[in-house]
């Protein structure tokens, strides 16, 4: 599917910025056996992809000045919280205060929201609590939202330029970088505190870095500057998002993609192919870890206070936090008539807990749940399962001790038994609970015994004697064989929602494994040996927080009022709803005519390839003109990067939304850009003003739909009957009987209140309604 081989290496000629060609003649030797391509571009390509004439120039003024007019208008509305700013202007608020919280997202967008909002005078006052909240005086959430709307002007930018890199013609790009400024998606995300907007404009600047790269001489100065502002977008992108790792593969895809021809090129010694292999790896995987890793580390320094998302984490990582509750100094061994917490390792539950609550099933026996905060109902007395009388001194409790835990509070004795769990109804698990009474002596079914798990403890003393925060142990149900056990489960309302305990003959090792927290004896000396968590270091605390943002990532399954199936998102089936008072509404919708055609186009492409390469089967010489070898080349790359972005979609099993669609939708942006470009390149070659007048239309029906709909953009005023009429498709689910039957009824101010006969006194005539919200969070 390659030219024909050709020495030429020319370009068309033009005063004209609209007619400039930046296509050049690929150039093929002859080998022994075949002809092959040369790699090193010709040294005028990155010239001629560059804006370098001042009418360019003027170009990319109009569309800075257009971008900035469409993404900046009326920014302070509305003047409340708009969806997913509950979470990331809040997240902005404890950046400020220092308190730690837990998100599934890598912190670099957030902490430069945070870094805006401090720079403007936020002092961290405002919640950003719930839907619809009206921001206060002292919340700079104009500037704030100011932030991502510069950004989204870059991207248009970015747009343009990754364009006229990948050979599209100036007056081409300039009218695919209008479209994406007005595509409706891209105009709301960047409008609002939302991660989107710079997760996508860093996805640019790396497809941008990626195109300029391929333009340059190997080992050349620009050559190296691209490859390097390369790795840092990449890096940027990824510790913005984790979408950015899927940049990473693309762009990695790529270099896989170069360095095959490399090999066929016989004029590149292999020494260079080797120097090239490991520049490019070690500059784009290199950089980037090391960008995520140092934004990682100020994270951590930014979030020194406990906060409420402490209580995901260890109590390792929690004891680094300015004023956490950890226990400190604890006594290392543990003997009979230690007072001790036991923590489950493998969940985040937290404490082996009970209290003075049954059962609504099985037994209704006392409850014994996970707990994850620090408790006096986590406090456990160690017996040993045979004595008779109290101790009088120290007995060191040891691998393969059997022993009995009795609870302080209610002095009711970890027991199991027969009977089916709460929740669960496998076989091999059985209910746990409290059981006893006043002058109880306890029976069999209190017996636990000790084991030590050698692969889990390091210390060799731990691995004889139970040794708190050391030694991870097993409890072995003497009388059943089954092993105290706890998974993600949660009991009913009854159990108050706490995470399941159960005794188990199988299930994963891990979900078995405790350690002693806290321990207090009192036959021990004051001077007796003590232990303290370890501090973690970067790479621990970053490695724990990579795996509690798996965890909680893999969680969000509840269902949502504005989720989508990944199948949808192509189609434009339906969007999600922002925010809605006061007769108006925000709805993330895509501009249909750029979203459809952007699909139309990969569609197209799809189909064009297979009868290609059929004919290439048969012997057909295809892809020989220069403009179609670069569209099929150029398009296959941007159609690769729409796939790697979206094809993962369908192996999620979490809540999806369409905005996760965007970083795949701007790859098939590029791919309509490359369409449009050979309508005139190619298609209507002879007569380019057919070609320019065919795009011109589609752009302006992509202008007039954003213009229609950008009420739900904005917020701004709309009628009943022209929202009903703007469904084209059944599924927009945007709730039309919110807006006034009028636009002249928008004149009138609202009444907030008025007095009441039935209660004496003032109530709201409608409570405001907010919509579009979460209260867990997602990406």
């Amino acid at each position: 599917m390659a030219p024909k081989k050709t020495r030429q290496q020319t370009n068309e000629k033009s005063s004209h910025v609209e007619e400039l060609d930046p296509v050049t003649e690929f150039v093929f030797e002859k080998g022994v056996d075949r002809p092959f391509l040369i790699t090193t571009p010709p040294p005028n390509l990155s010239h001629l992809r560059s804006v370098t004439t001042f009418k360019e120039r003027l170009f990319l003024a109009a569309l800075v000045i257009f971008a900035l007019f469409i993404r900046l208008q009326i920014l302070y509305q509305p003047n409340s919280v708009v969806f997913d700013e509950v979470h990331f202007g809040g997240f902005a608020k404890k950046y400020i205060l220092g308190t730690f919280f837990m998100d599934v997202h890598p912190p670099l967008a957030k902490l430069l929201f945070a870094g805006v909002a401090s720079l403007a005078g936020f002092k961290g006052d405002f919640g950003f609590e719930k839907i619809g909240d009206v921001y206060p005086e002292t919340t700079p959430y104009f500037w704030m939202r100011a932030f991502p709307a510069v950004l989204g002007v870059g991207t248009v930018v970015l747009l343009y330029l990754t364009l006229r890199a990948s050979g599209v013609r100036p007056l081409v790009a300039f009218i695919t970088g209008l479209i994406f400024t007005y595509e409706n998606a891209n105009v709301t995300i960047s409008r609002y505190i939302l991660l989107d907007s710079p997760l996508i404009f860093f996805i640019s600047a790396a497809v941008y870095g990626a195109k300029r790269f391929e333009n340059e001489i190997p080992f050349s100065f620009q050559w190296y500057r691209a490859l390097v502002s390369t790795g840092v977008a990449l890096g940027l992108a990824l510790s913005s998002k984790w979408v950015g790792l899927f940049t990473v593969a693309w762009v990695g895809a790529l270099n896989v993609w170069d360095l095959w021809f490399l090999i066929g090129d016989l004029t590149v010694p292999v020494c260079k192919i080797f120097k090239h292999t490991i520049a490019r790896g070690l500059i784009l995987l290199g950089i980037p870890l090391v960008l995520y890793l140092t934004f990682f580390a100020v994270h951590f320094k930014v979030l020194y206070k406990e906060g409420d998302g402490a209580a995901f984490m260890s109590s390792a990582f929690r004891s680094t936090l300015q004023g956490n509750k950890i226990p400190g100094n604890i006594l290392a061994d543990v003997g009979v008539g230690s007072v001790i917490s036991i923590r489950h390792i493998d969940t985040q539950g937290g404490y082996l807990h009970s209290h003075d609550s049954l059962y609504e099933t099985g037994s209704k026996q006392q409850q014994i749940t996970l707990y994850p905060h620090l408790d006096t109902n986590n406090n456990w007395l160690v017996e040993l399962y045979d004595a008779t009388e109290a101790p009088t001194s120290f007995q060191q409790i040891q691998d393969g001790t059997k022993i009995r835990l009795k609870h302080i509070l209610t002095g009711r004795r970890l027991h199991s038994h027969d009977h089916k769990c709460p929740v669960t109804e496998n076989d091999w698990q059985k209910e746990v609970s409290a059981y006893g009474y006043e002058g109880f002596e306890g029976d069999a079914n209190d017996d636990f015994v000790v084991e030590i798990q050698k692969a889990y403890t390091k210390s060799p003393d731990a691995q004889q004697n139970l040794t708190a925060l050391q030694s991870v142990i097993r409890l072995r149900h003497a009388m059943t064989g089954c092993y105290l056990f706890s998974h993600e489960v949660k009991l009913p309302k009854w159990g108050f929602e706490q995470q399941e305990v159960t005794c188990a003959t199988q299930g994963v090792l891990s979900k078995s494994l405790w350690y002693v927290e806290q321990n207090e004896n009192p036959f021990l000396p004051a001077d007796a040996r003590r232990v303290n968590y370890k501090q973690p270091s970067l790479i621990e605390k970053t490695i724990e927080a990579h795996q509690r943002m798996w965890h909680i990532n893999q969680n969000l399954n509840a269902p949502h009022n504005w989720q989508s199936l990944p199948n949808t998102w192509p189609l434009l089936s339906r969007g999600i709803n922002y925010w809605g008072e006061d007769n108006r509404q925000i709805y993330l919708l895509g501009n249909a005519p750029t979203w459809w055609a952007s699909t139309a186009v990969i569609v197209i492409f799809a189909v064009y390839a297979a009868t290609q390469i059929l004919r290439w089967q048969k012997g057909a010489s295809v892809g020989v003109d220069r403009h179609i070898y670069n569209f099929n080349v150029q398009t296959f790359k941007y159609i690769l990067g729409w796939i790697i972005h979206f094809a993962p979609s369908f192996l999620m099993g979490r809540q999806l939304f369409l905005h996760h669609y965007l970083p795949a939708y701007y790859f098939a942006i590029l791919t309509l850009g490359h369409f449009l470009d050979i309508i005139v390149s190619y298609i209507f070659a002879k007569k380019r003003s057919i070609g320019y007048t065919l795009i011109i239309i589609f752009s302006l029906i992509s202008f007039l739909f954003y213009v229609n709909y950008s009420p739900l953009i904005y917020g701004t005023p709309w009628t009943k009957a022209q929202c009903e009429a703007s469904k084209l498709v059944d599924t927009w689910d945007y709730d039309c009987n919110k807006f006034h039957e009028s636009l002249s009824d928008y004149n009138i101010p609202p009444k907030i209140f008025e007095p009441s006969e039935s209660y004496g006194g003032a109530q709201p005539i409608a409570s405001q309604q907010n919509v579009g919200g979460q209260q867990v969070l997602q990406g």
